[in-house]
Order: structure tokens, then C-alpha cells, then sequence
């Protein structure tokens, strides 16, 4: 089992998101980490966007369909890319005296960038297993060498790959 973080948080693994890339196989991968955190109680924290992609109650805004998520998981809904800005992130870790987050999910350069980098820069310790993001192709970079490029940045910045 790879070391696990105090609380693991999955960013936006919602059915809007469903078209990324390797999403499926992501899912996969996530879940098997909620698993081990399951299985040595630690918390999972699952951020939802709430955008006009993904308006809240909708289809697009529900968490995937075959991600690992119960009732009992906590939820974070969030407006902005950063999933600290006007949420109750950052108060939901401080009063369960969780320091160390664990990240992955959608979308690399966009919310797990900006969630990464603020996290950061509030004295958490960031940890991620490489490839545990995605996002699409766009004009400049295909999915996965946008993913290379910000693990990059990531882990000589702003996080510890485990």
C-alpha cells in the first residue's frame, strides 16, 4: 500500500467531467485509494464545481457514477477553481486537525492547480500520486502533456509525490 495523507480529496469527479481524458481508467485509480483510506479510517472529502457546465442538482454535477462515494463522505461545493475560496475547506480540515491532503482528480491545470498551489501556500503538506489527474486536450497541449507539465511544476513546488 502506498503511504496514505491524513485526508484524501477528490476534486470535481463529476459526470460533466466524464469526456476527459483516461477518465474511466482515473476512476479506477481513485477508487482503489479511497479504498485504503477507507480501510484505515481516514476521511474523504469529495469538492463538487457548481458552474454553468455543471449547475448544482444537475447530471453533470453529480459525482461519477462508479466513483466510491457515500453518504457519509464529506462534501464540499465550491464556485471558483480554487476549492478554498468562499468554501468551508479550509475550516472542515482545521477543526479535524487534518494538515496533510492528499489530491487528485479533475482538472489538472485549472481546480487541481489552483487547489494544489493554495493549499500549499496555507502550510498543508500537498501529497499526490502521479497521473491521479486529468483534463482534455487543448490548443496548445495535448491532456497528458498538460498533466507532465503541471507534475512537473507540482512536484518541485508545491507538493511530494508518494
Amino acid at each position: 500500500m502506498t503511504r496514505l495523507a491524513q485526508v484524501l480529496v477528490v476534486m470535481d469527479m463529476q459526470e460533466g467531467y466524464s469526456d476527459c481524458y483516461e477518465f474511466d481508467e482515473l476512476v479506477e485509480k481513485i477508487n482503489d485509494r479511497i479504498s485504503e483510506y477507507r480501510e484505515e479510517g481516514h476521511p474523504i472529502i469529495f469538492i463538487q464545481n457548481v458552474d454553468k457546465g455543471t449547475p448544482e442538482g444537475s447530471k453533470e454535477w453529480k459525482i461519477a457514477k462508479k466513483l466510491d462515494y457515500q453518504s457519509g463522505d464529506m462534501t464540499v461545493q465550491k464556485h471558483h477553481l480554487n476549492a478554498f475560496y468562499r468554501t468551508e475547506l479550509n475550516d472542515l480540515l482545521s477543526d479535524n486537525d487534518l494538515e496533510q491532503l492528499e489530491i487528485c482528480g479533475v482538472e489538472t491545470e485549472y481546480c487541481c492547480n489552483a487547489t494544489i498551489t493554495m493549499a500549499h501556500g496555507l502550510g498543508y503538506q500537498v501529497e499526490m500520486i502521479p497521473g491521479m489527474t486529468t483534463t482534455e486536450d487543448n490548443e496548445q497541449m495535448t491532456a497528458q502533456e498538460t498533466i507532465d507539465f503541471y507534475e512537473n511544476i507540482w512536484g518541485n513546488h508545491f507538493l511530494r509525490f508518494i
